[in-house]
């Protein structure tokens, strides 16, 4: 396996220094965000350090000599919009936004895109089926010609009064996989696989692993605290950001020993990118630098 991060979490800094920060501290890969230029609302959206709308032979060439240069590969190009907004509008930017990603994605020899499948949040599941199979069977048909694999973050995304009551990702739960898969069975269609999640919606999730390997594309190593203290007066019905707190690998919940003792005895050896969602190390660029030094010190003892 190859450890990584996300690079949403070191948004003023170029492309360029975010590769020499991660050579520097012994990162293998990173994944790149790859979100259209300009201003988003969202914590950790926004963020282009690829941006494929330009994508010149040119600056093919100059992301390919940078990662030739120092020693860290793309894992994968990520974007995490709401592509099942029920504003059309919206939707059909994001579709074709995720669609030059995984053509970005070919066009460098990364082959591997990232993201979310999106949701209606004021609809049940159920009522969401139709939306994504229209969405998402012609965007999995285009990865599959152009030999990128695609995977789906796990996360519900519903943690704001804006996304309540459904949140706004599809893909929150084994039961939900398995549709998705049957719905649309192509290899290339897989996870982004963030135990974090499972975690706090009280699921295992080291389960998933012996189940779904096949379809991991992408693992993120996020950890999570659920304060007990703090569900015990709101419930699992409040927002969920009120009874738990997302925290550094090594800092929650998640027994990392054994999750890469599942994932190595299935066989998967794909990229492991840190995702620093810990609010206590966002004070500063130096303290956001310094949660992925520390991230890198406890997992490198597994892998």
């Amino acid at each position: 396996m190859k450890l990584g991060f996300v690079s949403a979490i070191l948004p003023e800094l170029t492309l360029k220094e975010v590769f020499q920060f991660a050579a520097d501290e012994g990162f293998n890969c990173v994944e790149v965000m790859c979100w259209p230029p300009g201003k988003a609302e969202r914590r950790y959206a926004g963020v282009t350090h690829i941006d494929v709308t330009r994508l010149s032979p040119s600056y093919i060439r100059e992301l390919q000599d940078l990662v030739k240069k120092t020693g860290v590969e793309i894992s994968a190009l990520g974007y995490y919009p709401n592509p099942l907004t029920p504003n059309k509008a919206e939707a059909r930017v994001y579709r074709e936004h995720i669609r030059k990603v995984i053509s970005a994605s070919a066009k460098l020899g990364v082959n591997r895109m990232t993201t979310f499948i999106g949701r209606d949040w004021t609809k049940s599941l159920d009522d969401n089926w139709s939306a994504f199979k229209q969405t998402w069977k012609p965007l999995v048909k285009h990865a599959e010609k152009l030999g990128v694999n695609i995977g789906i973050e796990n996360c519900p995304m519903l943690f704001t009064g804006d996304e309540w009551p459904g949140g706004k990702n599809l893909a929150i739960s084994p039961k939900v996989w398995r549709k998705m898969f049957e719905e649309i069975p192509n290899k290339n269609f897989g996870l982004n696989y963030d135990p974090s999640h499972l975690v706090w919606m009280h699921m295992d999730y080291l389960k998933p692993i012996r189940e779904f390997v096949h379809r991991f594309h992408h693992v993120h190593a996020k950890d999570v605290r659920v304060d007990k203290h703090r569900l015990d007066e709101v419930g699992i019905l409040a927002h969920p950001l009120e009874y738990h707190t997302p925290k550094l690998p090594g800092l929650g919940e998640v027994d990392w020993g054994k999750f890469f003792s599942q994932l190595t005895d299935a066989g998967y050896n794909g990229p492991v990118c840190v995702e620093v969602e810990d609010r206590a190390f966002e004070g500063s660029l130096r303290r956001r630098k310094d949660s992925l030094k520390q991230s890198i010190r406890y997992l490198r003892q597994f892998c």
